[in-house]
């Protein structure tokens, strides 16, 4: 079966990678992976990582998640999740799956506002 891979799109500093259904655990792995090495090639400053199509988070999902927040950190990037649907947040909490210490943000147009002082023009963050 082949592995599904999620697209990272480069925007100046901005990474953005949208998964567009579930993953396998190894695809997941694959995806940390890759986006942890993307974050480094491309001098990101900011990772936003939008899962609007997904209708569950499992707890491997969840880890991994927080997993590539902490590394993007380690190599000088912030993270964003953006668009987790409502059920999907409900079925979190009622599972105790947290995102800790991961900023997120209603939508993708939400998430880059967020991040909007740090990518700025050029990469530069806002003084």
């Amino acid at each position: 079966m082949p592995v599904v891979t999620v697209p990272i799109l480069k925007q100046g500093d901005v990474l953005i990678a949208s998964m567009q259904e579930a993953l396998s655990d190894h695809a997941l792995i694959e995806f940390r992976d890759r986006l942890s090495d993307q974050v480094g090639r491309a001098r990101a400053r900011v990772v936003i990582i939008d899962v609007t199509a997904l209708d569950v988070l499992d707890s491997f999902a969840t880890r991994t998640l927080r997993s590539i927040a902490y590394t993007a950190q380690l190599r000088g990037a912030r993270t964003v999740v953006v668009g987790i649907q409502p059920e999907v947040a409900f079925a979190m909490v009622q599972l105790g799956l947290t995102l800790e210490s991961v900023e997120t943000a209603l939508d993708l147009e939400e998430g880059l506002a967020l991040v909007g002082a740090i990518a700025g023009s050029g990469g530069h963050a806002a003084h």
